[in-house]
């Protein structure tokens, strides 16, 4: 689910070293596009803890165009994408099911289960490689595998939307206490500002 097909799976192997590297970790990969009008890269990475900052995306992004550029693994030109997950972040790793557990969902697999592709629901963790939902209206929780997954996305609701203000202000809180260590490592004076 990190790369759709076999040409983001082998992107995958070449650059996962290179964001483990660099502190982070791939989410998703995905090369889209062809002919002339193009095609982009677009990677989604964040840090272990889920949090993913500006800087990263930049000194991200400068190391993967550098391993590109001499591995040269995508024929023709393509424009580089590197952001964080987003709010309504793709969930393609098993921790990803474990970390969003409580928060709704929007699954689809490559094959019919209980009549249907798409589930939409309640994400309820894991149970072994198995991602548990809880679809409105019923009262068994859904095991599907994860290996028939070939997307599953958070879905934007009230929820969801606090969690990410509350990450945003711990973010906040975070790098300004970082900023304050760096300043008294310097001795930078912290009346004054740029």
């Amino acid at each position: 689910m990190r790369g759709k097909t076999t040409e983001d799976r082998e992107l995958l192997e070449l650059l996962d070293p290179v964001a483990d590297a660099a502190g982070l970790e791939l989410v998703r990969l995905r090369l889209m596009g062809a002919g002339a009008s193009g095609r982009r890269l677009q990677i989604m990475a964040e840090r272990p803890d889920g949090s993913m900052a500006v800087e990263d995306c930049a000194r991200l992004a400068r190391a993967i165009s550098q391993v590109l550029d001499a591995a040269d693994p995508i024929s023709g030109e393509y424009l580089l994408e590197v952001s964080s997950p987003g709010i309504d972040r793709p969930l393609t790793r098993l921790k990803d099911f474990v970390a969003w557990e409580g928060f709704e969902a929007r699954l689809e697999i490559d094959r019919l289960a209980e009549g249907r592709k798409r589930f939409r629901g309640e994400l309820a963790g894991l149970d072994g490689d198995n991602v548990a939902i809880n679809l409105e209206g019923e009262e068994a929780t859904t095991l599907v595998p994860f290996a028939w997954l070939v997307e599953a996305k958070l879905m934007v609701n009230d929820a969801l939307l606090k969690r990410g203000a509350e990450i945003r202000a711990l973010r906040i809180e975070n790098d300004g206490l970082e900023n304050n260590r760096l300043e008294n490592e310097l001795g930078a004076d912290p009346s004054v500002t740029s």
